[in-house]
């Protein structure tokens, strides 16, 4: 406390951040009727451009994206709340940055035997997850006929909580010294969301006009 005003220290170097985060991840699913600990994964990555104030040594550029700045991966459970971050440069392949949140959420939620993600993590990464975790990684294919983005089945709730992150205008870029500082900024904004959401105890609704809803004439 200094003058009157709670510090938030946003490097969580004794993992009180990490255990606020978790408890209120397992009221959240206690909340919905879900068991605390999820039993499937999702994994994915999302390119975000950096301030100038970044040091060049943790940033990178994605060739894929067009991104010039780091790469955060996620795994979270199927209402998209967090599971595992981590935050790495964004020249970094998905097959070789998701190694390390997927141990870490192999660890930490045993319970977890499958993760879906899409086709940027196919090949060798599913089968170091089966070797490696004992885990099945389950690769989500694109529609052959697909046009456009469009929602994948089974990977919309993790990015939804793309989504999420982005919308706070400290997540819109990445502004901080050293990746594990955006990971607790992460896990700040996840806590927010939960809050609100335990507090509120319904799902959220918007206010004013509904979209217009399609529906086939015969």
């Amino acid at each position: 406390m200094a003058n009157g005003v709670l510090v938030l220290h946003l490097v969580d170097d004794d993992g009180t951040v990490e255990l606020v985060h978790d408890a209120l991840r397992d009221s959240v699913r206690k909340a919905d009727g879900r068991n605390a600990e999820p039993s499937v994964g999702l994994i994915d990555s999302q390119s975000i451009r950096t301030a100038d104030t970044v040091p060049a040594a943790t940033r990178g550029f994605d060739a894929g994206k067009k991104v010039k700045g780091r790469k955060r991966f996620l795994v979270t459970g199927t209402l998209g709340l967090l599971i595992a971050v981590h935050v790495v440069a964004a020249s970094v392949q998905d097959r070789d940055g998701a190694r390390r949140p997927l141990l870490w959420a192999r660890l930490d939620h045993p319970q977890i035997q499958k993760y879906w993600a899409n086709q940027g993590f196919a090949a060798r990464l599913v089968d170091w997850t089966a070797r490696i975790l004992g885990r099945e990684l389950d690769i989500v294919r694109k529609d052959p006929g697909q046009r456009g983005v469009q929602a994948q089945p089974k990977r919309w709730a993790i990015e939804r909580t793309f989504s999420w992150l982005t919308a706070h205008r400290r997540l819109a870029w990445d502004y901080e010294t050293i990746p594990a500082r955006s990971e607790t900024v992460i896990r700040w904004a996840m806590i927010g969301l939960m809050v609100r959401r335990l507090t509120r105890g319904r799902p959220a609704t918007r206010s004013g006009p509904h979209p217009l809803v399609h529906t086939a004439t015969a």
